[in-house]
């Protein structure tokens, strides 16, 4: 397993474009480590080394995404993403525990946990909804992108209608995260959720719009008509505010 592991990060390496990764650098807030490899061409290299894998079982292919995560450079961490979702219809209740163990120990910026919770770690949700309640329970972790995380696994489940007590819940959890990428992470899963059930959602601003965070308002309304983005943007009257207080 290690040789297609070596082979993988030499293809990476000769794909290198120091444009591609002097863009990337800058991208993010924090430090990464990037080969600086277009997305295109890093999907590419993961499709084409899974055609070798259809012969191992899912424990093996795990196996090689977890050597992928423990490089930690991003790019193979989207491989790393890409492998295990193309087994996720093969996930049994036990396997959250490596999900887990990845988002605790591996994430370190938005792009892998976004790629790893939206689909992955998403897709298991909605085939094991009793993991729900860790969800929960990563809302309220010390670590900024497991509480990101908490919120960004429940984007497709959130566009497709599901899920939304547990979504309101969660955002309530993360209302006064202080954390800027907490907030756009459960701003936009109150966004996706807004498509399915955008009154709700709407109630559920509003009746929070003085003390929430601007970024998450504005993330969670985006995707509403103008007339309730006005209402939801509007400022309260400083008396108002005072009285509750």
């Amino acid at each position: 397993m290690n040789k297609i592991l070596d082979r993988i990060r030499e293809e990476l390496q000769q794909a290198v474009d120091e444009k591609t990764r002097e863009s990337g650098l800058r991208f993010f807030k924090e430090a990464v480590r990037l080969y600086g490899v277009k997305a295109a061409a890093v999907e590419a290299i993961g499709k084409r080394y899974f055609g070798e894998l259809k012969g191992m079982g899912k424990e093996e292919v795990l196996q090689l995404c977890e050597g992928l995560w423990q490089s930690g450079c991003m790019e193979e961490s989207f491989i790393a993403c890409q492998w295990a979702y193309t087994r996720h219809k093969e996930f049994v209740p036990d396997d959250f525990a490596t999900l887990e163990r990845w988002v605790h120990t591996y994430l370190s910026n938005w792009a892998s946990c976004d790629t790893l919770c939206n689909h992955t770690i998403g897709a298991f949700i909605q085939s094991y909804p009793e993991h729900l309640a860790d969800l929960k329970r990563w809302a309220r972790t010390p670590n900024r992108w497991v509480r990101r995380a908490s919120a960004v696994t429940l984007i497709i489940p959130a566009r497709q209608g599901q899920f939304l007590p547990d979504i309101l819940e969660i955002a309530g959890i993360l209302l006064m995260d202080e954390d800027d990428m907490v907030q756009k992470g459960y701003g936009w899963m109150l966004k996706a959720a807004s498509q399915a059930h955008q009154q709700e959602i709407f109630e559920f601003v509003m009746a929070r719009k003085a003390v929430m965070p601007r970024t998450a308002l504005r993330y969670a309304i985006e995707k509403m008509p103008k007339e309730l983005k006005e209402k939801a943007m509007a400022r309260e009257p400083e008396r108002r505010k005072r009285a509750g207080k």
